[in-house]
């Protein structure tokens, strides 16, 4: 019965976002509210609700911090230089935009945190598909695709709980899992310059402000060979005109015996009557190709962010830059909790940057309706996760899927270990899926002889497609800094994020590793 609960409550969840009739926040909460009474377990609800909330209280307080302090990165400049230099390789061409995008985001994922990865990128890239009319959930989906590859490093997570719950060493597993994962990768940029090229084919090639568009460059171009080669035949024919009227003055001068006079005056006669040389045709500009130093470049014409704006910090860069790198450096060395960590900087980049408490408050309102947004969105899947843990939802619909799996499947273990990540880390929690089901299917597989560790390798590949799971709080911050509604995101990512998964499990046998 909790199994049947567990899967129709997950089902009605994702067709009323998807379909629009509900919003997120509102479907986290009262969809299991619902599902808990019908599982007879409605006086338990409220319990079941105040351990999600505290379990998940740290993650809302890392993502609200974590705004503010990127948020305020990106107020005083420090991801300008990023933004130029992403739009000097876009150059407005929608191919390249959504590629520089998985580019980006896989780069930013190396420190290991999907909010701070969407962070950066959306804040980058937003500016530059709003201005161009690209579509946004190609963003947000490139984005997380890029990100779940990358999240299996060692520092990022799932890999460290797969080696914690199986005993294992965490290099044993990610290492030889390195190819395998490189080929999602490449898989990922691939798709990336597909769906570029089909926004190309919709858009085509645009230009920013200031910037002349393709089409017109090659008109300006076809113009400027017509009139050089109109000044060339002009040339020819002032030059074969000069030749014939001196010979004709030559015969003339011979014929009066005054040769030198009668040269000098048809001389003079000859630069009246032909015109003005050559040298002195007044030539048209040539027309600047785009990014060139008389055309305006992209990061001239369109900055993505306002090169203008008030809260910039030039001085200080070098200072935020500083504080940004020690802040990932300090939360990959774990040297202190992630949450403590942002507040921290957080603080720290508002009382430098904005010492005026005006400003710190005019800041602090600038980034609220982000904060609110993911704040809230993290409260409300405390309540959906806490009624799935909390009514036995999860444990029974893991045992089931475990169950239902055929014995003369033993032998192939990692394959089907592979496979069942996809779904259970879509529809649980990490946390959930390595602690609560890799140990049993860990057990399964070495009664067949299957080694733990091919095991725990199989059990990365669904990484891609876990990145964009209702579960995971960062994709709030995707899906919310890029003002995308979450069911549009869901309904196009899921496909390929699901397609990069299996291309990593295909990778994978196909290299001896799975």
């Amino acid at each position: 019965m909790l199994t049947f609960l567990g899967f129709a409550m997950i089902a009605t969840f994702l067709v009323l976002i998807m379909m629009k009739k509900m919003s997120p926040i509102a479907a986290l909460v009262l969809i299991p509210a619902l599902f808990c009474v019908f599982a007879g377990k409605g006086a338990h609800l409220g319990d079941y609700v105040i351990e999600g909330v505290g379990k998940l209280a740290p993650t809302a307080a890392m993502l609200m911090f974590a705004i503010v302090y990127f948020g305020l990165m990106i107020d005083v400049g420090l991801f300008d230089p990023i933004v130029r230099g992403i739009l000097r390789f876009c150059k407005a061409d929608p191919m390249r935009v959504v590629v520089g995008t998985a580019v980006l985001a896989a780069i930013v994922s190396l420190d290991g945190d999907g909010s701070t990865t969407f962070m950066i990128t959306v804040s980058a890239m937003y500016p530059l598909y709003k201005r161009l009319g690209l579509s946004l959930v190609v963003m947000t989906g490139v984005a997380a695709t890029a990100n779940g590859v990358m999240n299996t490093l060692p520092w990022g997570g799932p890999t460290a709980r797969a080696a914690t719950a199986l005993k294992l060493d965490a290099a044993d597993i990610f290492v030889p899992m390195i190819p395998a994962l490189a080929v999602g990768l490449l898989f990922v940029f691939a798709l990336a310059y597909v769906l570029g090229l089909r926004e190309r084919r919709r858009l085509g090639v645009l230009a920013l402000p200031g910037q002349k568009a393709p089409r017109e460059v090659a008109e300006a171009e076809e113009v400027e060979r017509t009139e050089q080669t109109e000044r060339t035949e002009r040339t020819e024919q002032t030059e074969q005109t000069e030749q014939t009227a001196s010979v004709e003055g030559d015969l003339v001068a011979a014929a009066a015996g005054s040769a030198a006079h009668s040269g000098s005056a048809g001389s003079a006669a000859l630069g009246a009557t032909t015109g003005p040389t050559p040298a002195a045709t007044s030539l048209p500009t040539p027309t600047a190709a785009p990014g060139s130093a008389a055309g305006a470049a992209p990061e001239d014409g369109f900055q993505g962010l306002d090169p203008d704006r008030a809260t910039l910090r030039p001085r200080l860069y070098w200072f935020n830059a500083g504080l940004t790198v020690a802040l990932l450096a300090a939360m990959i060395m774990e040297l202190l909790p992630i949450p403590v960590l942002f507040l921290l900087g957080a603080a720290l980049a508002l009382t430098v940057n904005f010492p005026h408490m005006p400003d710190q408050k005019a800041r602090l309102a600038a980034h609220a309706d982000n904060v609110l947004n993911v704040a809230g969105m993290v409260f409300a899947a405390a309540v959906f996760t806490g009624v799935l843990t909390g009514t036995g939802m999860v444990k029974h619909m893991a045992d089931w899927l475990v169950g239902a799996i055929p014995e003369g499947m033993g032998p192939h273990m990692a394959l089907v270990t592979g496979l069942l990540s996809l779904p259970l880390t879509y529809f649980m929690s990490n946390d959930g899926f390595y602690f609560g089901v890799l140990p049993v299917l860990a057990e399964a597989g070495a009664a067949h002889g299957v080694s733990p560790l091919e095991i725990a390798r199989a059990s990365l590949v669904g990484q891609a497609l876990h990145m964009s799971s209702p579960l995971v709080p960062a994709v709030y911050v995707l899906v919310g800094m890029a003002r995308v509604e979450f069911g549009d995101h869901t309904r196009f990512t899921v496909k390929w994020a699901a397609l990069t998964s299996l291309v990593v499990l295909a990778a994978g046998m196909l290299f001896g590793i799975i």
